[in-house]
């Protein structure tokens, strides 16, 4: 892509072909592929993304919230939508959109039956959440019987999906925990389509439990990160490559003496000559006041420069002092090599943190 002249995100479609490519190889042919394209799709654009994926034939979309859907409907999305987390006061916007929900709880079971009944809709596509350990969201085993008898009695309905969500998945420490939820998992499914007398689709799996449990693959994987460039150990993420890439450009050049303070509250005093370069971006845009004095980075011409001092909003002040770099020059925040996990492993974050972070007003451009 063109050298970057103003704060910019590059979105690699390319890239994140290749990752879905590389997910799909490690499933059997049978087992279909759902994208979380949630959280503007980890911070990068859900409607670029969710256009190229349908091309690339992903069976189901994932989001957070009802109104991520809506934006994907009024895009021209026509694959099967999954709302995680959806809210009561929105089950009619839901249904106006034909988005899917995922029922969690018998508050939101009765209601959506109740809303679904209203509109005299039968046979109404639904996602049963069950807890096998995360204890975020969904019904527990103990639930059961009390579902399926709701849903004996009502046509309203028609359970598309059972699924639940690993905790620690990337997490070798915790194997036994994680074998525990899938056997959990399969006890709960197991019980539930001998009491509804159907088979709903199954799944458990997000990017790291795709790699680490194929025993847990079932009839459906759920693809976020991964999608994204990152695999959660560096053994996957040799084989993924990073979607976005974050820019911006050096606006002015600095030079401070021994004794001179940079930025708010002179965070930052020069002990030595110094030699300062200030960027576009700051905290508006994603890059939080943790990444100041010298807890973050940036790469300029291929060398990692320190961010001094504080974060302000629309600026940080990086040293250049040991970097032959002149006004204008491209930087790069995090991209391919200096990627959003390496820098956000120095304050102590995750890549998806950062990522989800990057600001509205930061330009969006596509790699095709």
């Amino acid at each position: 892509m063109l050298k970057a002249q103003e704060t910019v995100l590059e979105i690699d479609l390319k890239a994140l072909k290749h990752n879905l490519e590389f997910i799909k190889s490690k499933l059997e042919e049978n087992t279909k592929c759902l994208a979380v394209v949630k959280a503007f799709a980890y911070g990068s654009d859900t409607v670029e993304v969710a256009k190229c994926l349908e091309t690339l034939n992903v069976d189901y979309f994932a989001v957070a919230y009802v109104n991520e859907g809506v934006a994907l409907r009024d895009a021209g999305i026509t694959r099967p939508i999954l709302v995680l987390h959806p809210q009561v006061i929105n089950f009619e916007t839901l249904m106006e959109r034909n988005l899917e929900p995922s029922l969690y709880s018998h508050r939101v079971l009765d209601t959506f039956i109740n809303t679904v009944k209203k509109h005299k809709k039968d046979n109404y596509p639904v996602h049963i959440k069950f807890n096998t350990g995360l204890n975020r969201l969904g019904f527990v085993k103990e639930d059961v019987d009390s579902i399926v008898s709701k849903l004996k009695v009502t046509e309203t309905i028609k359970v598309k999906s059972i699924f639940s969500h690993l905790a620690a998945s990337e997490d070798k420490t915790e194997k036994d925990f994680t074998n525990g939820q899938i056997v959990s998992f399969k006890s709960i499914s197991n019980q539930m389509v001998d009491g509804l007398g159907y088979k709903p689709m199954l799944h458990q799996c997000n990017t790291s439990g795709i790699m680490n449990y194929p025993e847990a693959h079932f009839d459906m994987v759920r693809c976020g990160i991964g999608l994204y460039g990152f695999g959660n150990n560096q053994e996957v993420n040799r084989n993924l490559k990073p979607v976005a890439t974050l820019k911006t450009v050096i606006s002015q050049i600095h030079t401070l003496n021994i004794g001179d303070s940079l930025g708010y509250n002179r965070a930052f005093v020069a002990d030595r000559g110094t030699r300062t370069a200030t960027l576009p971006i700051g905290h508006a845009d994603g890059i939080g006041r943790q990444y100041g004095n010298e807890k973050g980075f940036v790469t300029i011409n291929g060398q990692k420069a320190s961010i001094l001092g504080n974060v302000c909003m629309d600026m940080i002040m990086v040293d250049v002092t040991n970097i032959a770099c002149k006004e204008g020059d491209e930087v790069v925040i995090f991209g391919q090599r200096n990627t959003a996990e390496h820098l956000a492993e120095n304050v102590d974050s995750i890549s998806y943190e950062l990522l989800t972070a990057v600001s509205r007003r930061v330009k969006r451009t596509f790699n095709r």
